[in-house]
């Protein structure tokens, strides 16, 4: 192979040629020419924000045709450059050239288009390209192009009908996987601008698109059907000299943020203005939250990824000097962001001073944020840090009222917790004793949410299960030592009552577990018995019914006259009873407790179990009602 320079090894391309050549480098996605019509479209909106022209119109058709004619100030009409061109024909044909480059020229430096690429890649990325343009007297210049050719130019008097500008093409096959724009993505395009610019009517295919709210418009709009947990959100309008800033904040239940950020009407996905609208709001709102005593000050701060864990923030940056590290402006490199920081700083401080109930429920969103990404951290290095040979298990003492089980398998072996000594009792007598285990509770469970370690190891309750599990505290008391090596059986049954006490009970345990030894529940030891609610007798035979609808169904179908019997709960029954209920393998009902997302998991439990008492009410009462039901 010859890899040595020659004379024609090095070439020089013409613009048209290296645009065509390199599409992606110009306009990014090539899978469809959707960005063409957004680069075309940006200089429309640049006319609007300069004071010229309130509508622009979009029309989409069928043969591919994209049609942006916009009510703006037009190009000078047949005005010649020295190289015989005219000023319209060189803004679609020669690279780098535009009236945008000076920061103090009719754009001000703020304009979305900045380096003069925009129309002529839509021009050489084109079959054709026919671009009309009108003044206040209605001159009028028109230019038709071919492949990105000059073909032929017209003058005359109206030949658009009002001033503006008119940019008609047809999109290149041989440059795009799909030649059709997508007139979804073009059309929220478009919602988009004209929420950030309240004034503007956008045409689309004669769909009349306008928000005279701004960016309130824009901010409901990424809320969708999500549920707010704040009533106000936060809006900030401000400008100083070339300056502004639009921004409009929600909180909502979701698990994840949402950050929408503009830059001179053009949509973008990373830099520092990101950063310091992100740095800034944490900064705020810890300092707020020590000031409100929420958080104390010897308190670690809340990181950033729990307090915007749930945020919905859109905005929209006017700044002059913007730098972009490609022609698609996606990612900014350079922004000035002194007046991001100081006016969202001060504007959110007063926010939360005046709306102190949404700016604690922040607050509190984050504080079970962080307490989740904790708990799965820690998780996580569990799982790592398993031995990998199971240790040697040690005789220990075993709480007095555990029934224990001789299997030495341990992996075979169950531990039941039940409700009562009626209940406890008749498991015992009818139980497999080589595998199955009993540990009865007396009352309920001490809620380890809204207790102190020092009351934990009070509790007999709490230290019983500890044992019979064969795991050991942590040297400080406030976790136990998870070690699968030691852990004394495979399964871990919940068998309460299922009434309003007994779901509160399962809730206790469920929170003990998820406080104390999470990753018993992580890694699938942990189970509930779902005892039926009635026992059909007729004869000799008999039938167990799970709920109050399965009893209707049966008396439907279910000829003759039978017995029924309703267990209020599991001391009602007899051992014989139980041992099908809920410990005989081949007819029992449990249900394994699975967690598909920790952070979603650890939400519900301390929402159910955490100090506010409302929402724990509303689940016991409500979980018994559908058991019933």
């Amino acid at each position: 192979m010859d890899n040595l320079y020659k004379d024609d090894s090095i070439e020089s391309l013409s613009a048209r040629e290296h645009i065509q050549l390199r599409p992606g480098m110009y306009i990014g996605d090539t899978s469809d020419p959707t960005h063409l019509a957004i680069e075309i479209l940006g200089n429309a909106i640049d006319e609007y924000n300069i004071g010229h022209g309130n509508k622009i119109q979009v029309i989409i058709s069928d043969n591919t045709q994209v049609c942006i004619e916009d009510w703006g100030q037009g190009f000078p009409i047949n005005v010649l450059r020295e190289d015989g061109e005219t000023v319209l024909q060189a803004s679609f044909d020669v690279i780098n050239t535009s009236g945008k480059y000076k920061d103090d020229g009719v754009y001000e430096g703020t304009a979305i288009g900045l380096n003069g690429i925009g129309s002529k890649a839509t021009n050489f990325l084109s079959d054709q390209l026919l671009v009309t343009t009108e003044n206040a007297n209605h001159d009028a210049e028109q230019i038709f192009f071919k492949n990105g050719i000059f073909f032929e130019r017209k003058v005359g008097k109206h030949l658009l009908g009002h001033q503006g500008t008119s940019v008609a093409f047809i999109p290149s096959q041989k440059f795009f996987t799909k030649t059709m724009v997508n007139k979804t993505k073009l059309k929220d395009f478009c919602e988009d601008i004209t929420c950030l610019c309240p004034g503007l009517t956008i045409i689309f295919n004669d769909e009349e698109i306008v928000h005279e709210n701004g960016i309130q418009d824009l901010l409901k709009k990424h809320l969708g059907k999500e549920i707010e947990i704040i009533n106000n959100p936060l809006i900030i309008q401000e400008k100083k000299d070339k300056q502004s800033i639009s921004l409009a904040m929600s909180y909502t239940t979701r698990g994840s943020s949402s950050i929408v950020p503009y830059v001179n009407c053009g949509v973008t996905s990373a830099g520092p203005h990101i950063t310091s609208i992100k740095s800034t709001i944490t900064r705020v709102l810890n300092k707020w939250a020590k000031e409100q005593g929420i958080l104390k000050a010897k308190d670690k701060n809340l990181d950033g990824s729990s307090l915007q864990e749930g945020m919905v923030l859109v905005a929209n940056i006017t700044a002059e000097g913007v730098a972009y590290d490609a022609q698609v402006k996606s990612t900014i490199t350079k922004i000035d962001t002194s007046f991001i920081s100081s006016t969202l700083g001060e504007q959110l401080e007063v926010w939360l001073d005046n709306n102190i109930d949404d700016g604690k429920n922040i607050i509190e969103k984050a504080l079970v944020a962080r307490k989740a990404a904790e708990a799965a951290k820690k998780a996580r290095e569990r799982v790592k840090a398993k031995a990998v040979a199971p240790a040697k298990k040690k005789m220990m003492d075993m709480p007095s009222k555990l029934a224990d089980c001789y299997e030495k398998n341990r992996t075979l072996c169950e531990l039941y917790l039940t409700e009562g000594d009626s209940a406890s009792g008749g498991c015992k007598t009818i139980r497999d004793s080589a595998t199955q285990a009993i540990l009865g509770l007396r009352g309920k469970v001490l809620n380890t949410m809204t207790s102190t370690p020092d009351s934990w190891h009070k509790n007999q309750e709490i230290m019983n299960i500890v044992q019979a599990l064969g795991l050991s505290w942590s040297a400080d008391g406030k976790t136990v030592i998870y070690d699968e090596s030691k852990l004394r059986y495979d399964k871990f049954i919940i068998a309460a009552d299922r009434d309003p006490d007994g779901s509160h009970i399962q809730s206790l345990i469920l929170a003990m577990v998820w406080t104390l030894f999470p990753d018993l529940l992580i890694n699938g030891h942990v189970y509930v018995a779902l005892p039926p609610l009635y026992k059909a007798e007729w004869g000799t035979q008999y039938q167990y019914i799970d709920n109050k609808k399965a009893l209707e169904e049966f008396r439907k179908t279910h000829r003759g006259k039978f017995t029924l019997t309703y267990f209020k709960g599991l001391g009602e029954a007899s051992p014989q009873e139980l041992g099908s209920m809920i410990m005989d393998p081949a007819t029992r009902n449990l249900q394994k407790v699975e967690i598909d997302d920790v952070g979603v998991f650890d939400r519900v439990i301390n929402n159910l179990m955490g100090k506010n008492s409302i929402p724990k009410k509303e689940f016991v009462f409500n979980r018994a009602v559908k058991e019933v039901l």
